[in-house]
């Protein structure tokens, strides 16, 4: 793997200090004052579940920095951010580059790494037709979210290899399956120099088939700085058995040329 990019000495956010402040003073509370365990439990409890919140809830950033919208600069130029998880896919990516290249259309690829090594031709043609490409893990574990950080660490970096062999440029953005993070992640992603990256509208196309709704739920109240998110593969699959983001991206992408915007990759 390359070497990363040299960060700032990582900083744990507000929530995260906070919550080891409660853990430690919880424990010295109990050796000395052990009557008061029912409040120092229920402390704990409420702590664990703000740490459960700010790793459920995709664009939180109580555990940390989290991109969610695009920097003043894109914004002001009318620029959207699409940004494609999951693949890529030999039976669909490549008609998805061809429809995004008659829109004139450049978008980022959040990519899972064992599918950019076995399918590295697909990604060397994203790459030469100007799209950016992605960290989404090695192999989109289920359990992304439970992992100990040594195996968050190995599916992060696995990736970046892999990605960084094809692209020849290591991703400058990581996003968790499901953009569901752990307290453990930000660190790891801190000392690789990447950025977490969310979403501002999301089509929710792994739930529906239906084009007309992932369409519309992406549009609704879309505004330039938006980053929005589709999906590559057999995660969204439309009613006739075809891939729904074949059927989501042209309407999608002619209507924000219509309304006077661009699609462009994260900055």
């Amino acid at each position: 793997m390359a070497p990363p990019r040299p960060s700032p000495h990582y900083r744990p956010s507000p929530f995260l200090m906070a919550s080891a402040m409660a853990h430690l003073i919880a424990v010295g509370s109990l050796v000395v004052r052990p009557h008061l365990w029912p409040f120092l439990v229920g402390v704990m409890v409420a702590d664990h579940v703000g740490l459960a919140l700010g790793g459920l809830l995709p664009r939180a950033r109580l555990l940390g920095p989290n991109v969610s919208s695009m920097p003043a600069a894109s914004t002001a130029r009318g620029e959207v951010a699409l940004t494609i998880d999951d693949g890529p896919f030999p039976d669909v990516t490549p008609a998805v580059l061809d429809v995004l290249d008659s829109h004139n259309a450049r978008v980022s690829f959040f990519c899972v790494g064992e599918r950019v090594h076995k399918h590295s031709r697909i990604i060397a043609e994203a790459v030469d037709r100007g799209h950016r490409i992605e960290n989404h893990t090695w192999s989109h574990p289920t359990g992304f979210f439970f992992l100990p950080p040594s195996l968050l660490a190995h599916e992060i970096d696995k990736a970046q290899d892999a990605i960084y062999a094809v692209a020849g440029r290591q991703p400058e953005y990581f996003r968790a399956p499901a953009g569901i993070r752990s307290p453990w992640l930000e660190p790891i992603l801190h000392r690789r120099g990447l950025r977490l990256a969310s979403w501002t509208r999301r089509g929710y196309d792994t739930a529906t088939r239906s084009p007309s709704r992932v369409i519309g739920r992406l549009l609704d109240g879309l505004a330039p700085g938006h980053i929005l998110l589709v999906h590559d593969g057999p995660a969204s699959t439309g009613t006739a058995g075809g891939h729904l983001i074949l059927s989501v991206l042209p309407e999608l992408l002619g209507e924000i040329e219509r309304r006077g915007l661009k699609a462009v990759p994260l900055p």
